[in-house]
């Protein structure tokens, strides 16, 4: 049985884990227990009631938490002319295909790449770099686009990716622990509604299983599911 500390043991004890409670009062319990001495994010699981093995039952997609994720994302943009200067204008941290030969060398110093359709020739051969750490560009996360501006203002503004694992559970950081509980209700909301929206139309029975809500350190809290069934 793994070991946790007596800060962990003690924030557990003020659970039920036998009872689902609503979103509010789970993050009010997660918020009053997280102990850590930096600002912990707020995680939520989400088990669904598919089988990522087939493929018209994968979940993924993207969703902009209204209240962001509270972390500075850095963003690459390989694009060229306009494409490059709106993306500069836009807040990106580094633009430009200059980065594809850096890439290529092991440099990863950014969380999300975005690329115009036309540079996907170059960025694919970055697949054994970027794949294993998640940051090949994809069109169905907004990342290949040549409306580059309004990518990479989502992104800074808190547009997260979510995809099921082969397991059937959906992780996401949805906020930090400083973040007042209206906020974290609102991106909380905001996250379950696209859940729901990506629903896949091969999914049978109970989508919505079970959820959670917990702090990078600190004990899950059952959240009721009734809403989002």
């Amino acid at each position: 049985m793994p070991r946790v500390g007596k800060k962990y043991q003690a924030a557990a004890a003020n659970r039920n884990v036998d009872v689902s409670v609503p979103a509010r009062e789970a993050l009010t319990f997660v918020k009053e227990n997280a102990f850590a001495k930096f600002d912990e994010s707020i995680e939520v699981a989400v088990r669904l009631g598919v089988d990522p093995r087939h493929a018209d039952q994968v979940v993924r997609g993207t969703v902009v938490l209204p209240a962001g994720t509270g972390k500075a994302v850095r963003v690459l943009v390989i694009a060229v002319g306009d494409k490059a200067r709106e993306a500069e204008a836009a807040g990106a941290d580094f633009v430009g295909v200059e980065h594809i030969p850096r890439i290529k060398e092991g440099w990863t110093d950014f969380d999300v790449m975005i690329a115009t359709p036309d540079q996907m020739g170059q960025v694919g051969q970055l697949g054994r770099v970027l794949g294993p750490r998640g940051l090949m560009p994809n069109p169905k996360a907004g990342t290949v686009t040549f409306d580059v501006e309004r990518a990479v203002r989502e992104v800074k503004a808190g547009k997260i990716e979510f995809r099921v694992d082969k397991t059937g559970n959906v992780h996401a950081a949805i906020g930090k622990v400083s973040f007042p509980l209206e906020a974290l209700e609102t991106n909380f909301a905001a996250f379950m509604d696209q859940i729901v929206r990506a629903k896949p139309s091969a999914a049978k029975g109970v989508y919505v299983r079970n959820v959670a809500l917990s702090s990078t350190m600190g004990p899950g809290v059952r959240v009721d599911t009734t809403p989002f069934r």
